[in-house]
């Protein structure tokens, strides 16, 4: 048997049928070139054109952009509560229901339009890379826009409901504080005072990775009728954003106050020392 043979039948046998003919999901080609064309432009296309130009004044485009992300996130968040979360679904063990009921569809049209979330969010790093933002441009943050319209297309093609959506609703409701964040960074200096909370929004990424880990990890050790390999891969894949996100907030908010400190001291002693001899 050919390697294609073994994945028509494959995707003829795990797929969901529901969701087969929905746009990008015929196959993983067409978001594989979203992604190759996507990690292609960020690291070379674009700072090689960008090299020798200015940056692009895009604040109205972000200002609309973020708007935008806010109000989607705040749909995300009602679609994945009204068709599952706020009543029906169990948080210990919930299958998905591939059934054609309103609420079954409803709730696999809500995971559809999470993945166009991850496809959208792509424009992130290609306003970096116009605004001449490349230092912004960490692993971190080319790895989390990566994997995650890969995790929310494995979802739409064959899990569109069920234990693993609790993250979407969650990571949507995130991405609500993250962009009304970036949203008033973007008004201009004079908005600067109210955004005392900046490090407060790694934080609650931080709980939200935590939350998914333990969700999807304790599941795995429980009679429940969704794929251990798929909770076994949200766990670890939030484990390790655990991991990195724990490393940017304490590179960024732990280590650099302690310099901060350290440097403060220094100085004052200084003024003692100077204070003593004159």
């Amino acid at each position: 048997m050919s390697i294609l043979d073994s994945y028509t039948k494959f995707m003829e046998r795990n797929s969901d049928p529901r969701t087969e003919n929905w746009w990008l999901m015929s196959g993983p080609g067409p978001l594989l070139t979203i992604l190759a064309t996507y990690l292609y432009f960020c690291n070379s296309v674009g700072p090689r054109y960008m090299r020798d130009r200015k940056p692009y004044d895009l604040k109205n485009v972000i200002l609309v952009y973020n708007i935008t992300q806010v109000l989607f996130s705040i749909f995300l968040v009602y679609e994945g509560l009204v068709s599952g979360w706020w009543n029906d679904y169990s948080f210990s063990c919930q299958p998905v229901d591939y059934s054609r009921s309103p609420k079954a569809y409803r709730m696999a049209a809500a995971v559809w339009w999470y993945f166009m979330a991850k496809i959208v969010e792509l424009l992130d790093t290609v306003f970096f890379v116009l605004r001449k933002k490349n230092r912004q441009i960490s692993f971190l943050h080319l790895y989390h826009h990566f994997i995650m319209p890969i995790c929310a297309w494995i979802a739409v093609k064959f899990l569109p409901g069920g234990h693993g959506t609790l993250l979407g609703v969650i990571n949507a409701f995130i991405h609500i504080i993250m962009y009304t964040y970036y949203l008033i960074s973007g008004l201009g200096p004079q908005y600067q005072k109210y955004l005392w909370w900046k490090k407060h929004v790694t934080t609650i990424q931080l709980v939200q990775f935590a939350i998914v880990f333990c969700h999807n990890f304790f599941v795995m050790f429980s009679d429940c009728n969704y794929p251990k390999f798929i909770n076994f891969l949200l766990a670890l894949n939030a484990a390790l954003f655990i991991y990195m996100f724990g490393n940017f907030y304490y590179n960024n908010y732990v280590k650099n106050t302690k310099k901060v400190s350290q440097n403060e001291n220094e100085a004052l002693a200084a003024a003692n020392g100077k204070t003593k001899e004159s």
